[in-house]
């Protein structure tokens, strides 16, 4: 049974977290594992908890939107 960990920004949408699970669902269906044994774990962690090149992701994407 594969157990997928997703990270992501705080603020990941409902739309976007379905998308997402459907989506690596499928992936593992391709490879012949049916589709009740895929678990997908989307962790949202927020953007001043996460770092990029230095820095924190809240001040390097300042403008950015989530989707």
């Amino acid at each position: 049974m594969p157990l997928a960990h997703v990270y992501v920004w705080k603020g990941f949408s409902d739309q976007a977290k379905k998308k997402t699970i459907a989506g690596i669902t499928k992936v593992f269906e391709e490879l012949g594992i049916p589709p009740h044994a895929v678990e997908v774990i989307i962790h949202e962690i927020p953007k001043d908890d996460w770092g990029i090149g230095g820095e924190q992701a809240c001040e390097r994407f300042k403008d950015m939107q989530p989707p």
